[in-house]
């Protein structure tokens, strides 16, 4: 087996938690699995290491967690709390000598381009800009990192649509409120499912609490995740007894070994 662990850098939704200003009891918490970072994953294989995303909070997840070397990155979408620390790969580029190897959508790389325009204007390149290498993929097609292979399963969050990833028998989908049922024959004997659940009332770009057990209960995994988590939710505590056993919700620094 390829897959050795899996990291929850960041289990929070796009504002974090807690969030400036708030003084609710989610916010004001004392404990530690309250604090959410912007959600973010690292997949640690026998050939390397690949993360999910890098919101605005990569740089300080890569120095909580001690991450000393990065092969890839899978991006999900191009809202900014997915994207936002993209430059922080430049660490990673002056120890290893190498480009990041980037995959996404090509929806995601006009964005990169956008907010990272020296990253890809010639006219702008010197040796302190990150150095990245993009492989353009969808959700048609898997894809090889490392030599593992990579599902994309396509979900839409509201009206935009956004890649989940499957490795071997793990699945990781953030900020979805639908998934086909095309795209569901994806997540078949997946085993360990992260799923966001963003708090127990409806919301119009993300699945409710309701909602995702709904959904993994199609799925049937041994083990499930609840990630991309607001204060809405509630206190970890409170809201991990409403749960079935086989259904927790991930915190930051939860590590999953394979």
């Amino acid at each position: 087996m390829s897959l050795k662990s899996i990291t929850f850098l960041g289990t929070g939704t796009s504002q974090g938690v807690p969030i400036i200003t708030c003084q609710c009891e989610v916010c004001l918490s004392k404990d530690p699995k309250d604090n959410r970072l912007r959600s973010s994953i690292l997949i640690e294989t026998s050939e390397g290491n690949i993360n999910v995303d890098t919101g605005p909070d990569f740089r300080q997840q890569m120095l909580r967690e001690k991450v000393m070397d990065l092969d890839a990155v899978l991006f999900t979408h191009e809202h900014k709390d997915h994207i936002a620390g993209l430059d922080d790969v430049r660490a990673f580029n002056f120890k290893s000598k190498k480009p990041m190897e980037i995959f996404c959508a090509d929806a995601v790389y006009k964005s990169l381009e956008r907010e990272f325009h020296y990253v890809f204007d010639p006219q702008f390149f010197y040796p302190g800009i990150p150095k990245i290498n993009t492989t353009i993929i969808n959700k048609n097609e898997s894809f090889k990192v490392l030599g593992n292979t990579i599902i994309p399963i396509g979900v839409i969050h509201f009206k935009l649509p956004v890649l989940g990833y499957r490795i071997e028998n793990f699945a990781y989908i953030t900020d979805a409120n639908y998934i086909s049922e095309k795209e569901m024959d994806k997540l078949k004997g997946v085993e360990v499912f992260v799923l966001n659940a963003l708090r127990k009332e409806t919301h119009v770009s993300h699945f409710n609490l309701e909602e995702a057990l709904a959904i993994i209960e199609k799925v049937k995994p041994k083990k499930a995740y609840l990630t991309h988590i607001s204060h809405l939710m509630g206190t970890h505590q409170e809201t991990s007894k409403l749960l079935p056993d086989h259904v927790e919700i991930a915190y930051d620094g939860l590590k999953l070994s394979f």
